[in-house]
């Protein structure tokens, strides 16, 4: 399975290079995102309005993607179509009665004849795909079943893989990032930044903005990361909420546990959980209102589209009734927090007990 960069695409768009079928992935969401944006720039150039398509992968409908593919360019050189978050390993929002082998051979049938006109682009930005990292070439190997579009996007196109950039590597995308907002900060800084948020550029633009805010022009130290960026741990604030979702004691309580770890910043910490659950309380609302995912990207101003996406998937298996009883459990907790009258390790074990011991 053949695999290029985006680097190697940025150069090819630059020749004027177009391939008629991308198939985009990898941990370094925004940089997913920014290549699916050059190569729609390359194709279609401003006519995004009439000359591109932009479908959800849940809800494909392969006769009308077989037609879009199929139409000749309005006004342009291409006719494009995105296909966002499309799994293979389950193909459906709602897969009752429904055999995902069936549904992926409806979609590579739709694909077997793309004409020159047009260009299919397949990103995953909202969902995390299998894959096993061959040490000789440094690349990732697909292992799910994924692996049969990517390998025919690698065949009659382009697959590209957009991996987490190393810690030295982001360091001087760090600093470069400061710079441009008018600030400072060392090459050592910048990549103990990376360091603190694992390597998650998602996390680090977030940080970046905070960090510049607070110390305007002036330099940004080690202090300073220390006493404003929360260290990220393996075991998420996610992961704790997607453990008391599904009333799983075990591993709510080893995450918290994990996350206590960072003793200068539980604020942090509690902070980062209740954010979990007001983003599932506003996708499960929103659901009961027949609103979708970019209703409330828009609504709540939220820059990063699969976030949302993420608090649509979990909130699904808990009650707008018990979602509303955590965000008052983690309310009170924070009232509890502020006040420094008990041990703060304490105060959030009661929290989690809590919020387990809330019914649907």
């Amino acid at each position: 399975m053949p695999q290029t960069d985006s680097k190697t695409i940025k150069a090819q768009l630059k020749k004027g290079e177009i391939k008629n079928l991308y198939y985009i992935f990898g941990k370094n969401i925004p940089e997913v995102e920014k290549l699916t944006k050059q190569i729609i720039k390359a194709a279609v150039g401003d006519n995004e309005d009439f000359a591109l398509n932009k479908l959800d992968g849940r809800y494909l409908d392969f006769s009308e993607l077989y037609d879009m593919i199929q139409m000749m360019p309005m006004m342009t050189d291409y006719n494009c179509i995105l296909i966002n978050d499309y799994n293979c390993e389950k193909p459906r929002e709602n897969m009752a009665g429904l055999r995902a082998d069936d549904l992926n051979k409806k979609l590579m049938e739709a694909l077997k004849e793309i004409p020159q006109q047009t260009v299919v682009i397949f990103n995953v930005t909202g969902f995390e795909i299998s894959a096993k990292t061959d040490y000789r070439t440094g690349r990732s190997i697909i292992k799910d079943k994924n692996k049969k579009i990517a390998d025919y996007a690698a065949k009659i196109g382009e697959l590209v893989e957009c991996p987490i950039k190393t810690e030295n590597e982001l360091a001087k995308d760090i600093a470069a990032s400061v710079s441009a907002r008018g600030g400072l900060i060392s090459l050592d800084n910048a990549r103990e930044l990376a360091i603190m948020c694992q390597s998650d550029t998602l996390t680090i633009r977030n940080e970046i903005d905070k960090l510049c805010s607070y110390a305007g022009k002036n330099e940004i130290t080690s202090d300073i990361l220390h006493n404003l960026v929360h260290r990220q741990s393996d075991v998420t604030f996610f992961k704790l909420a997607d453990a008391v979702a599904a009333f799983n004691k075990r591993s709510a309580y080893d995450a918290l546990d994990e996350l206590m770890q960072d003793r200068e910043n539980r604020g942090a910490v509690l902070s980062n959980i209740t954010a979990s659950f007001i983003d599932m309380y506003r996708a499960a609302c929103a659901r009961k209102s027949g609103k979708q995912v970019q209703d409330v990207k828009e609504d709540f101003s939220y820059v990063w589209e699969f976030k949302v996406k993420n608090a649509f998937r979990d909130s699904s298996r808990m009650s707008i009734r018990r979602l509303r009883k955590c965000i008052v459990i983690l309310r009170d907790t924070n009232i509890a927090l502020n006040s420094g009258s008990g041990d703060e390790k304490t105060i959030l074990e009661q929290a989690v007990t809590a919020m387990l011991m809330t019914k649907q």
